[in-house]
């Protein structure tokens, strides 16, 4: 069997969680009702007894049987309807597998099975595990339909095949044929196992619901340059990750998909960034999506709340703010990698950067015409006054390292956004406040940074101040405003990243690691390019006139993508594979903004950025 690679897993969702399928049909995550719950197929981080469901030609998916790749895999349309294909010895099967949006409903997993030509023999083998693998349910019969149960869950599964359950091995089985023509569908219901049964689904027109749902969602994407395909699939992937009851967006599907394969840099991203969704629904902003703009409003009004200085980096789905951290000691990780953790203790960091980028944000939604709020006008102006409060101080800096604060240079530019933004908006009449005092504290911030985070001997910026260590975060100089593009400095520090950070075949890592001693982020190891950094390097060579080179650098990252179009945090250039969680909503927006630049600037467009 072959080594399953992070990019071998194809996601599905129905904006409050998802499935990660492997191309052999096995669905080897899936937590519910909501991305952040345990687990019940885990076997992403595990082995087959820590729970998945495989469906797909027979005898190769029964239990251990060495299942066959898909020949063919694609995504109906622009849509999260996965379609997997095998040709077997005696015709073609198709899997169509989706979860649709629920509208009052249960959260529903469906998989199709369809004979495209011949007939094949089809084997289903679901074996779900409670806790993140840790237990095993009680499997009944209940109205002709098979329940599942441990503890507060319950798992419901309808279908017209067969089924046959192991109660002592918590295994459902069944095995079938289907000849050219013929349908059959399996769906997975979850509820709380106090309610009782859910609704039984009525899969083909849950396939047509979802299809549609999809369909009219993308139809009101604006990009319409070379690049579509892959940014409407970005998009798509993006929306998928925002849980819809709150608006809140998750950094990743999984967690603990290592940096480094068989390392310990392995961490939860099943939560909301402040710096994350706000970048990501600027990324939204920028392609015609402004209901999801003004949901990411509604949701940082509610998860900040009234005091600027309770302010999070991170927060729950819906707004919580204990993200207690910890290792299943139970789960062998993925290729060996542990530990695995849930939950994220960096939620208690300072990042100065974090206020910059929401205010960003939101001077993007007032240039792209959002309807201005007063409640966000005061929390805005609330942050302002936190960032004229706590710049001077040392933070742990965007990467959330675990080394020890510092006076992160980004983290520095980021404050001076803050202000820079909020000066704009008060000289456009948006906001009131103190304009003389606020144009002062960007001078203050922008004269310290240009002294202390700048190398006058290497022409380049800086880690952090008085530090040599170079940092990829330092090419959003341009896209920031805080130098103009061809100011000597931003042109110097682009080159020096490309020289020592980069690698052989044009990538670049986000800061130099370690190796197997401690660097600045506190941890032994290495990491793999970062991707979000190496769409940063393109936006950066097109905005200091180096427009083919990022072009071609542009399309080179266009190739790291999955076969569905999807990255992960990392890319190992060495060993040609992706790294870290996946889907990375961090590298589909670079993907998205950075198309958007090359577009405009292209056809001689102002790009969206503060020049």
């Amino acid at each position: 069997m072959e080594r399953r690679r992070i990019e071998d897993y194809a996601p599905i969702g129905d904006i409050q969680t998802a499935a990660m399928i492997c191309r052999d049909g096995s669905m080897d995550w899936l937590c519910a009702p909501r991305f952040d719950s345990e687990a019940f197929f885990a076997s992403l981080l595990g082995t087959e007894e820590h729970g998945f469901w495989r469906l797909g030609p027979a005898p190769a998916a029964a239990a251990g049987g060495g299942a066959p790749y898909a020949d063919r895999r694609r995504y109906l349309g622009e849509s999260q309807i996965l379609v997997s294909e095998w040709d077997a010895p005696r015709g073609t099967v198709r899997v169509l597998d989706f979860m649709p949006p629920r509208e009052g409903r249960a959260p529903q997993v469906i998989r199709i099975v369809e004979c495209v030509s011949g007939e094949v023999e089809v084997a289903s083998v679901l074996s779900a595990r409670f806790g993140y693998g840790q237990h095993t349910p009680w499997i009944h019969e209940d109205g002709g339909r098979t329940a599942l149960v441990s503890g507060p869950d319950s798992l419901w599964l309808d279908t017209p095949a067969r089924v046959k359950s192991r109660e002592r091995a918590g295994v459902i089985t069944s095995r079938f044929t289907v000849a050219a023509g013929q349908r059959y569908a399996f769906a997975l219901s979850w509820q709380p196992s106090h309610n009782g049964a859910p609704e039984v689904a009525d899969a083909e027109a849950a396939l047509a619901a979802t299809e549609e749902f999809w369909r009219t969602w993308t139809a009101q994407c604006t990009y319409q340059g070379p690049y579509r395909e892959a940014v409407v699939r970005a998009l798509i992937t993006l929306n998928a990750m925002t849980f819809a009851p709150t608006g809140g967006i998750v950094a990743a599907l999984t967690t603990s998909l290592p940096e480094e394969i068989g390392g310990v840099r392995n961490w939860d991203y099943c939560y909301t960034w402040l710096r994350d969704v706000a970048i990501s629904f600027s990324a939204m902003l920028r392609t015609g999506y402004r209901d999801e703009a003004v949901a990411w409003r509604k949701w940082l009004l509610r998860a900040v709340g009234g005091r600027q200085e309770s302010l999070q980096i991170m927060y729950g789905l819906a707004g919580e703010r204990t993200l207690t951290e910890r290792v299943l000691e139970w789960l062998p990780g993925y290729e060996g990698s542990v530990p695995v953790r849930v939950g994220n203790g960096a939620a208690g960091q300072l990042q100065l950067d974090v206020p910059g980028e929401v205010i960003e944000t939101l001077f993007v939604a007032h240039q792209q015409g959002v309807a201005r709020c007063e409640s966000t006008a005061a929390l805005h102006l609330r942050l302002v006054d936190y960032v004229a409060q706590h710049w001077r101080k040392p933070d742990d800096g965007i990467w959330e390292v675990r080394g020890g604060r510092r006076h992160f240079t980004h983290s520095q530019i980021m404050c001076w956004v803050a202000v820079d933004r909020t000066v704009r908006l008060v000289e456009d009449g948006v906001l009131d406040a103190d304009l003389d005092m606020l144009s002062a504290l960007r001078e203050e911030i922008h004269a310290e940074v240009c002294a202390k985070g700048y190398d006058p001997v290497r022409n380049t910026f800086v880690q952090s101040y008085g530090a040599p260590e170079l940092d990829a975060s330092l090419l959003l100089l341009p896209r920031t405003g805080f130098l103009p593009p061809d100011d000597p400095r931003v042109i110097g520090t682009v080159d020096a990243i490309q020289r020592e950070l980069g690698t052989a075949d044009g990538l670049v890592h986000r800061y130099p690691t370690a190796g197997r001693g401690e660097g600045v982020d506190g941890l032994p190891g290495n990491e793999g390019a970062f991707i979000l950094c190496c769409f940063w390097l393109v936006d950066a060579l097109a905005l200091t006139g180096r427009l083919t080179e990022a072009k071609s650098l542009f399309e080179r990252l266009l190739e790291l993508r999955s076969d569905l179009g999807h990255l992960a945090e990392e890319y190992d250039p060495v060993a040609q594979r992706q790294l870290g969680n996946a889907p990375q909503a961090f590298s589909l927006i670079g993907l998205i903004e950075s198309a958007a630049l090359l577009d405009e600037l292209e056809h001689n467009v102002a790009p969206v950025i503060a020049a």
